[in-house]
C-alpha cells in the first residue's frame, strides 16, 4: 500500500478512475434496469421457466453488487475529502498517513470494480455458443482441436460457469473434427469473445514416427445468444437432420445413447447439433434453438454489413490468420498476437489457466473503444 504522496492528488486520481469505471458500467442504465429486475423477481410465475428465472436472479444479484460497490466507493472518497477539509481547517498535519491508508484501500477495491467495467460490450452478459473446428494439419490439427476443447471445459468448470457440451464430431484417427458448447454465468460472451479466431500450435508431433516439428491450426467461433428475431423464418425443407450416437471428447459431458441430433441449414450451411439431452426429441429441440441463435447472429452481422470484418479472419484456418500461438518446441511460450500478452507456462494455459489472455483482450478492446470515441 502506498502511504506517500499528496492525498489530494491521489483523491483526484481515484475520482477520475471511478468516473471512468461508472461510464463503462453504464451505471444510470443499470439503476433503471435494476428496478425492472426487482419487479420481475416479484412476479409469482417467475420460476415457471427455470432458465429464465436463473438469468433474471443472477443479473439482479450482479447489478446490486456493482451498484453497491460504486456507491460505497463514492461515499468513501467523499468521507476522505471531508476529513482533509477538517484537517486543513484545524491545521492538523498528522492526518496524512491515515488518509493515504484509506485511499489505498479504496484503490484496491476500485481495481475490482474496474475489472467489472471491462465487460461493457453490448453482448457480454449473454450466453456464449462456442465452436471449435480443426483446421490445416490433418490428425495433428484434430488432436489440437480436442486440446483446445479440453482447455475451455476445464477453465469454465473451475470458474463456476455452467457449461453444456452440445455436439462433438470425432476425428478420423484421434482428436475431434469439431465440437460446440454453451457457457452460462457471469459475462460468458465477454469472457469468450477474445477467443474467436485461429489458434496455432507448434510441437513435436506425437503422430510422426520421425518426431518432427509440426504446426497445426484450429478455429474458435463465439456467438452470443441474442434475442430471437421474429421475422427469421426457418423452413422445414431447408433443413437436413441427421441422428447418430454421441461420442468423442468430454467424459461425463457426453451422452452415449443414439439420440444425438445435428441440423444443417442448407441455404447458409450453418450447422448446429446437440447430444447433451437424454432423448432424441429433446436434442432436436435443443439443436433447433442453437441453430436459431447462429442464424440470428448471422442475420444481425449481415444487417450491420460487418460479417466480413468480424468473421474474415476465419475464412482459412491456416498460416497468417492466427490470433494466438502456442509453442511447445523449440521453446515454450503462448503469445496473443493482438495484445502481445505472453505466458511461458504452456502446460498451465492448456490446462485451463488462460485468464490472463482474457484480461489482456478486454483491456485491448477497451483501449480500442476509447481510441474510436
Amino acid at each position: 500500500m502506498n502511504l506517500t504522496g499528496d492525498p489530494r492528488t491521489r483523491l483526484t486520481e481515484l475520482r477520475a478512475r471511478l468516473s471512468n469505471a461508472r461510464r463503462f458500467l453504464d451505471v444510470e442504465s443499470k439503476k433503471t434496469e435494476l428496478q425492472e429486475l426487482r419487479a420481475r423477481v416479484a412476479e409469482p410465475g417467475l420460476w415457471d421457466d427455470a432458465n429464465a428465472a436463473r438469468e433474471v436472479t443472477g443479473k439482479l444479484v450482479r447489478y446490486e453488487r456493482i451498484l453497491g460497490q460504486q456507491s460505497d466507493l463514492a461515499q468513501a472518497l467523499s468521507d476522505v475529502e471531508v476529513l482533509l477539509e477538517l484537517a486543513s481547517e484545524e491545521g492538523d498535519t498528522t492526518i496524512t498517513t491515515e488518509v493515504l491508508a484509506d485511499l489505498g484501500k479504496v484503490s484496491a477495491e476500485l481495481e475490482i470494480l474496474e475489472r467489472e467495467s471491462l465487460f461493457f460490450g453490448e453482448y457480454d452478459e449473454l450466453t456464449a455458443l462456442v465452436s471449435v473446428h480443426a483446421g490445416a494439419g490433418g490428425v495433428d490439427a484434430q488432436d489440437w482441436a480436442e486440446m483446445l476443447l479440453r482447455m475451455y471445459l476445464r477453465h469454465f468448470e473451475r470458474s463456476g460457469h455452467t457449461i453444456t457440451l452440445e455436439d462433438v464430431t470425432p476425428g478420423d484417427e484421434a482428436g475431434i473434427k469439431s465440437a460446440s458448447f454453451t457457457v452460462e454465468g457471469d459475462y460468458p460472451y465477454g469472457h469468450m469473445e477474445g477467443e474467436r479466431g485461429v489458434h496455432r500450435l507448434v510441437r513435436i508431433s506425437p503422430f510422426d514416427s520421425a518426431a518432427r516439428r509440426h504446426t497445426s491450426f484450429a478455429a474458435v467461433d463465439v456467438v452470443p445468444e441474442v434475442a430471437d428475431e421474429p421475422d427469421l423464418e426457418i423452413r422445414d425443407e431447408d433443413l437436413r437432420i441427421d441422428t447418430f450416437r454421441a461420442q468423442g471428447a468430454g467424459g461425463q459431458h457426453v451422452n452415449t445413447t443414439d439420440s444425438a441430433v445435428r441440423i444443417t441449414h442448407i441455404p447458409t450451411g450453418v450447422v448446429a447439433g446437440s447430444q447433451a439431452e437424454r432423448s432424441q426429441i429433446q436434442n432436436r429441440a435443443r439443436a433447433m434453438t442453437l441453430l436459431r441463435v447462429k442464424l440470428v447472429e448471422r442475420q444481425r452481422l449481415e444487417r450491420l454489413e460487418a460479417i466480413d470484418e468480424i468473421r474474415g479472419e476465419q475464412t482459412e484456418v491456416s498460416w497468417g490468420r492466427q490470433i494466438r500461438s502456442y509453442v511447445l518446441q523449440p521453446y515454450q511460450m503462448v503469445k496473443d498476437l493482438r495484445t502481445s500478452a505472453e505466458i511461458g507456462n504452456v502446460t498451465a494455459v492448456l490446462d485451463g489457466d488462460f485468464g490472463a489472455f482474457t484480461d489482456a483482450y478486454l483491456q485491448w478492446r477497451r483501449a480500442g473503444h476509447e481510441g474510436a470515441s
